[in-house]
């Protein structure tokens, strides 16, 4: 079953997306790939030696969305908090490279939220953070809310992408929505467990599963969906989209209508990145015109390509054509 929309709606959207502005608000990373080949193990312990052969560095987190956002041809400015060291300087190279903005960047005392994973053979042996993840200090709180203050004066969509890295405390989440509802700008939220229910207001609220029911402390029953309505109004937000990995995703709205959207992939690789995608086009696709229902098909469908590739990976909108023209040739 495909959701429906036509594919001039489609492509319409699409088309309007280019050159919107959507600012992402939340914990920006640098992922680094560490990739060898594995030919001993170690004379000190019982590990493999691995002969590093390739570094790749690539952007993570909240600087994924919006390389998620500027792969659609449309701007984005990121307000995030970097560290003063190399890692904060590739983030703000890599993304200024993609035509990101990097003024809004806030340069705090702490490191740059670094994921290195170490892969031998196609398979990560390891993975090792480097990172602070309490709340940001007063004083950065105060110059990330500058910030994003300077940067909603033009949005047409923001997101708030959270990892719990201490970017998305609650005076800058109740400041962002604020904000974006004076200016009558859609917010769509990505959270993780702190601060789950300090979203009031936004336009859309897309956990996955495990984190709704982590929140909630009880399991989502999706055959009998009855109580899902009653979850968005202890949210207070206007839309919830519960993303359900191979089962695709659930749309509850205010009034109660439930909207179930069956996943588009046909070849499925890595899921790595997977929910960055949709994010990004949840709100590109707001800003576009598109209502919720819509912005979640398309976001669905950008999903589909996404974890056809392999690794964190962007999603073109003829991609997104492209898949919906294979799906439709194919039913």
């Amino acid at each position: 079953m495909l959701a429906p929309i036509s594919r001039d709606r489609l492509a319409t959207l699409l088309a309007a997306a280019r050159g919107r502005r959507v600012v992402v608000v939340g914990d920006a990373m640098l992922d680094v790939y560490l990739r060898g080949d594995v030919d001993r193990i170690s004379p000190e312990a019982p590990v493999p030696v691995v002969r590093v052969r390739e570094r790749r560095d690539a952007l993570g987190g909240a600087a994924n969305v919006a390389q998620n956002v500027l792969a659609v041809d449309a701007h984005c400015t990121l307000v995030a908090a970097v560290g003063d060291d190399v890692a904060g300087h590739r983030l703000r190279g890599l993304l200024g490279s993609l035509g990101g903005g990097t003024d809004a960047l806030v340069t705090v005392a702490r490191p740059t939220t670094t994921k290195t994973r170490l892969v031998a053979r196609s398979q990560q042996l390891l993975r090792f953070d480097e990172e602070e993840d309490a709340d940001l200090a007063t004083d950065d709180v105060s110059r990330v809310i500058a910030a994003l203050t300077d940067a909603l004066g033009s949005a047409d969509a923001v997101i708030l992408e959270d990892y719990n890295k201490g970017v998305l405390v609650p005076q800058v989440i109740e400041r962002t929505i604020a904000l974006a509802r004076e200016r009558n700008v859609p917010v769509v939220v990505d959270p993780k467990f702190r601060n789950f229910f300090n979203y009031r207001g936004a336009t859309v609220f897309k956990p996955n599963r495990r984190e709704l029911e982590q929140a909630l402390g009880a399991t989502v029953d999706l055959a009998h969906p009855a109580a899902l309505p009653a979850t968005l109004d202890r949210l207070d937000v206007e839309h919830l989209l519960l993303t359900l990995s191979e089962h695709g995703m659930a749309l509850v709205s205010r009034g109660g209508a439930i909207t179930r959207i069956p996943t588009t992939a046909r070849e499925v690789y890595d899921v790595v990145g997977a929910g960055d995608t949709v994010t990004a086009y949840l709100a590109l696709m707001l800003a576009a015109g598109a209502d919720a229902r819509e912005a979640a098909v398309i976001a669905n469908y950008a999903a589909g390509v996404e974890v056809g590739k392999l690794g964190a990976a962007t999603v073109t909108p003829d991609e997104v054509l492209a898949e919906y023209d294979a799906l439709h040739h194919a039913a």
